[in-house]
C-alpha cells in the first residue's frame, strides 16, 4: 500500500470507530507514538506498547459523544488528519477535544504519528 492508501484506510477505521483494528492492520511493529509535550504518554515506541497506550485512554472514557476525522492531506510518505472528539472522562467530566495528528509511512506501514493539541 502506497501513502494515499494507507491514509485512506485509517481515517475509514477511525470513522468507523475501530481505532484498534488500525493499529493492528497499518502499524509497523516499531512505530513510535508521540503526544503533546507535557503529556503523560509523551513517547510510545513498538506496536504492543501503542496498543497499550489506546487500552489505557479508552479505560478513562465513560462514553465518547461523538466524533470526526478529516479526509487526509498527502505529501510524500507523509499524511495529516483533523480530529474531532467529544468526551465524557471517568474522572474530569464532558470534554470537546480537537487535535492535528501527522503520520509517517514506508513500506506501506505506519512507522510514526504525532498528535498536536492543546493541554
Amino acid at each position: 500500500m502506497n501513502t494515499q492508501d494507507v491514509a485512506g484506510k485509517l481515517v475509514q477505521f477511525c470513522r468507523e470507530g475501530k481505532n484498534m483494528d488500525a493499529i493492528n492492520e497499518l502499524y509497523a511493529d516499531n512505530i513510535v507514538s508521540l503526544e503533546a509535550k507535557g503529556s503523560p504518554m509523551e513517547r510510545t515506541e513498538g506496536k504492543e506498547a501503542v496498543i497499550g497506550k489506546n487500552q489505557y485512554w479508552y479505560s478513562t472514557v465513560e462514553e465518547i459523544h461523538s466524533g470526526e476525522v478529516s479526509e487526509p492531506i498527502i505529501s510524500g510518505d507523509f499524511f495529516t488528519v483533523s480530529m474531532y472528539m467529544d468526551v465524557t472522562y471517568k474522572e474530569g467530566g464532558r470534554m470537546p477535544m480537537q487535535e492535528i495528528a501527522v503520520y509517517e509511512v514506508k513500506d506501506g506501514k505506519i512507522v510514526a504519528e504525532q498528535f498536536f493539541y492543546n493541554m
